[in-house]
């Protein structure tokens, strides 16, 4: 009797997981990334005064974040999920620190601290949202979780610019550590590391680059990431260089926060598009998607900074459709991974983030040596018409 522990009765009152408990997590997780989406890189300009610089800063941080990322699995296996999730909040706000003192260092490690975490967050919430959540429902949870975190990604980034321009530094960041810790106390809260269907991954431990041989060898698994790549793509040029564009271009700084959340409400869309998912089928709704990104693209890079709030336009029109991907690109992978190599197979996807916040920076400063900012829409929009075709010819017609 004596080792028996009474626990608060609204602890046992918390409802089994489901797709509102993930959307929930994912908004507030949404919340402490978004304030600063569009103050990082306009910080980063002021510190470096070279938006080709901007850009080899970014490769340096995401290849430093790579290497994270692909040895997720193992932090996983020896501290358990929760202890990494809750290792990942607590990045986010350290990274506000590092920010703070606004030096290239500080400005590297707290971009570092951000991916670190963001990487943290993201593979362990997608084994949650694995063990949880049916695959037939899937589609339906992806797009109600990004609907959720409309609100977080519409407002985050005016809020983030107008505490950054009218009450300093210490607010923009200081706001995301407040919703780091709230983060942390919803996860806790939740208490998704007591479901019996968590248990301990039976199979031993792999290194890395065996995890990536297995899961090269699947084609399903590299269409997933392929699919997702492209998409992480648009939204990171979309952050980085949306904003510099609207600075560049004359337009300020507000006008570049402003165009982020803009992009940003269409998340509701997911909805929408979850329901065009299953009515249509995910080919031909996502292979629609890449096209008319491509188009979109294509046309912003012509327009230019001769029409900034044209160009501006078109790339709002590029997120409409890059929100279809965020709805149901993700259910190729949850639908395709065994079971039993969840973890492994899940942190060696999400270096599609990695390579996505790493892979368009580096090209772009190569391009930008010889051509104008506009020039980065159209590299961009090429991407887009090789993904659209892959996903036409190779996704199932039964997904």
């Amino acid at each position: 009797m004596g080792t028996h522990v009474r626990h608060p009765m609204w602890l046992s009152a918390v409802r089994p997981a489901g797709a509102r408990t993930f959307a929930s997590l994912y908004a507030t997780e949404s919340f402490a990334r978004a304030t600063v989406s569009s103050v990082i890189p306009i910080q980063a300009y002021e510190i470096l005064q070279n938006e080709q610089t901007v850009s080899i800063l970014y490769t340096v941080v995401s290849l430093l974040g790579l290497s994270v990322t692909l040895f997720m699995p193992v932090l996983i296996r020896r501290f358990a999920r929760r202890w990494v999730y809750t290792a990942g909040a607590c990045l986010l706000a350290v990274g506000s620190l590092f920010f703070i003192t606004h030096t290239l260092f500080g400005q590297m490690l707290g971009m570092l601290c951000r991916v670190m975490g963001a990487s943290a967050l993201s593979i362990t919430l997608n084994l949650y949202i694995m063990d949880h959540i049916r695959k037939t429902d899937f589609m339906r949870s992806e797009s109600l979780r990004m609907a959720w975190s409309m609100v977080a990604w519409t407002g985050g980034p005016t809020m983030g610019i107008f505490l950054y321009t009218h009450f300093g530094i210490y607010a923009a960041h200081g706001a995301v550590a407040i919703f780091a810790f709230v983060l942390l106390g919803l996860f806790w809260f939740y208490r998704l590391s007591d479901n019996p269907l968590i248990a301990a991954g039976k199979s031993r431990a792999v290194n890395p680059l065996a995890n990536i041989g297995r899961f090269i060898s699947q084609p399903r698994l590299r269409l997933a990431w392929l699919i997702a790549f492209g998409r992480s793509c648009f939204w990171t040029t979309f952050f980085v260089y949306g904003p510099l564009f609207m600075v560049i271009a004359g337009q300020g700084e507000i006008a570049g926060g402003l165009l982020i959340s803009a992009g940003n409400a269409l998340l509701f869309m997911a909805i929408f598009w979850g329901k065009a998912g299953k009515r249509f089928g995910a080919r031909p709704t996502m292979t629609l998607a890449f096209i008319a990104m491509a188009i979109a693209l294509f046309a912003a890079g012509a327009v230019g900074t001769a029409a900034p709030l044209l160009t501006g336009g078109l790339l709002l029109c590029g997120a409409f459709f890059t929100i279809a991907l965020d709805a149901l690109g993700s259910t190729v992978f949850m639908r395709s991974v065994h079971s039993y190599e969840r973890p492994q197979m899940a942190a060696v996807y999400r270096t599609y983030l990695d390579f996505s916040e790493l892979t368009p920076p580096m090209v772009y400063s190569v391009v930008l040596t010889f051509f104008g900012l506009g020039s980065v829409f159209v590299t961009l929009g090429c991407l887009m018409v090789v993904c659209g075709i892959v996903t036409w010819r190779y996704v199932p017609k039964s997904m």
